[in-house]
């Protein structure tokens, strides 16, 4: 049994940057987007990344029933986007075009991956979805980082 709680839990975690990535997918409703720092890649060969969605999200449903995902890896000067996507199911005025499956397609990150959803795995309170890429594309722009509770850039 743990000798530590989820706050003790979650401030360590927090020590460990991540990129900040914002998954999208085509729901029953329209465009779903939500923000994730659970992204990472998995395999060269296929090519495979993951995610994982938490279950308590109301997005949580059209995610898990998806047939295609997009995963945005967001520049630094995208914060607005994580903010949005973090609380909200569609970011207001964010522009958009049809990727693979429909999946709706945000420009301007740092790079962005376009896959088929090829498993689901039980994470305990979150999904880990499993996609195999099938488009790419990069730009040359800084990542957004999350660092302790924080959004940064390399220089903090």
């Amino acid at each position: 049994m743990a000798e530590f709680g989820e706050r003790e839990l979650r401030d360590a975690l927090g020590r460990f940057a991540t990129g900040v990535t914002v998954v999208t997918t085509m729901g029953a409703s329209g465009p779903l987007g939500i923000t994730v720092n659970s992204f990472a890649s998995l395999s060269l060969d296929p090519p495979l990344v993951l995610w994982s969605p938490a279950r308590r999200s109301s997005r949580f449903r059209a995610f898990e029933a998806a047939t295609h995902f997009a995963v945005h890896v967001l520049a630094e000067d995208q914060r607005a986007l994580a903010v949005a996507f973090a609380s909200l199911p569609w970011a207001e005025g964010a522009a958009w075009s049809d990727g693979l499956g429909g999946a709706p397609l945000l420009e301007g990150c740092a790079a962005r991956f376009e896959c088929f959803h090829a498993a689901r795995f039980d994470g305990g309170d979150h999904l880990i979805c499993v996609g195999e890429v099938r488009r790419l594309v990069t730009a040359d722009r800084p990542p957004l980082l999350f660092h302790r509770g924080q959004y940064c850039g390399f220089d903090g």
